[in-house]
């Protein structure tokens, strides 16, 4: 079979959750499957690394996907012709985009549709590009797999679709990620925290993920206890981030705040082992891989409990209303000064990672290709 892949999030140096699973998957769905080819399709030049196999054939097609006009350009016009001249049998989706212009079987993977619920939190035209073309994505979509169950039933309840056509592949964790030695923590601190320890949060920077919310409860945290603890926030900048500027600048303790932007991996998992905590506190969150990210690297974990964390986190964390700020700062207090619910969040945090793993995501993925191939 011919098997055409949507693999324009495969940029180097710049992997994100989707980019992440896009390569974590393929790379063992495509060397396990060597009895069919796969079409990768790349938007901009790639990178060799991302060609995992001999059966996998790279195409690129312009122009480089920046916005949804370019989107509605790539999917509806160009997808469908690549698809068309080498007569392919799936278009499979990491990202959930489709073509509403081919009648080639379509494989989605929607992570979540949290634009669906918070569409203020994005620009104007790609709020409504995505509440436009999503739910007809949905329709058109022969399957459609996503990452946890709460996101499968928000979109069975959203855009009234079958619960039999829609699979759950829960995302794994980089097998990077685990604890570090005394001497790596205090190297890390040492570089970005002058030594001190610190609250960690890591992902984007975008208004669902409440970096507002997460900077005001710091302050308070700080303002309550005689600490010296820091916050690093790592990750790099999306939308509409004003507001983030503006109360990070209304601060008390803004210069025990530290802003990294985006690290490479490696840097990543010694700044991850050497935090004190992982405070990750979003709105929305279809999965929230930082979390296992935590519990794989052996630091205790704060994180929201709303939407699929609480299905992820289970009891292995500490959770927070994400629109308290007063309980965020209270777990921080809870978690800070106590070493033995630290060490309770720890052990119990390395049993509920071992149930998420990369090779049972593409071994899940791939069941939703074959059903896809063979009905």
């Amino acid at each position: 079979m011919i098997i055409a892949v949507n693999t324009r999030l495969l940029q180097k140096g710049k992997l994100e959750g989707i980019g992440w699973f896009t390569k974590e998957t393929l790379s063992r769905i495509t060397q396990n499957h060597p009895e069919h080819q796969f079409l990768f399709i790349f938007d901009r030049k790639y990178d060799e690394d991302f060609i995992f196999s001999d059966n996998v054939k790279p195409i690129v097609i312009s122009p480089p996907t920046r916005h949804p006009l370019l989107w509605l350009l790539w999917f509806e016009i160009r997808i469908p012709l690549v698809l068309r001249k080498y007569k392919a049998d799936l278009f499979l989706s990491p990202d959930g985009y489709l073509s509403l212009n081919t009648r080639v079987k379509q494989l989605a993977v929607i992570h979540d549709i949290n634009f669906a619920h918070r569409p203020k939190d994005l620009p104007w035209l790609t709020a409504k590009y995505y509440n436009y073309f999503f739910p007809r994505f949905a329709k058109r979509a022969k399957r459609i797999a996503t990452v946890s169950y709460y996101s499968k039933e928000d979109i069975c309840r959203t855009y009234r679709v079958p619960a039999d056509d829609v699979d759950v592949v829960y995302n794994g964790v980089n097998k990077l990620y685990t604890a570090t030695s005394d001497e790596e923590k205090a190297t890390a601190r040492e570089k970005y925290t002058n030594g001190k320890a610190y609250f960690l949060y890591i992902g984007s920077l975008h208004p669902r993920k409440n970096i507002c919310g997460l900077l005001r409860a710091f302050d308070a945290f700080r303002t309550s206890v005689d600490s010296d603890i820091k916050l690093m926030i790592t990750g790099g900048e999306m939308f509409k981030t004003g507001d983030i500027t503006r109360t990070y600048e209304g601060m008390r303790f803004k210069d025990d705040v530290v802003f990294t932007g985006r690290l490479p991996i490696e840097e990543l998992h010694q700044v991850l082992g050497a935090a004190l905590a992982m405070t990750f506190v979003p709105y929305f969150e279809g999965f929230g891989i930082p979390i296992i990210e935590g519990m794989s690297a052996g630091i205790p974990v704060i994180c929201s409990n709303t939407t699929s964390l609480p299905e992820v986190g289970g009891n292995a964390v500490y959770y927070a209303d994400p629109f308290e700020v007063s309980q965020i700062k209270d777990a921080m207090i809870r978690v800070a000064n106590d070493a033995d619910l630290r060490a309770d969040l720890i052990e119990k945090g390395r049993k509920q990672q071992t149930k998420f793993t990369w090779d049972k995501t593409a071994d899940q993925l791939w069941g939703s290709i074959q059903i896809c191939l063979n009905t």
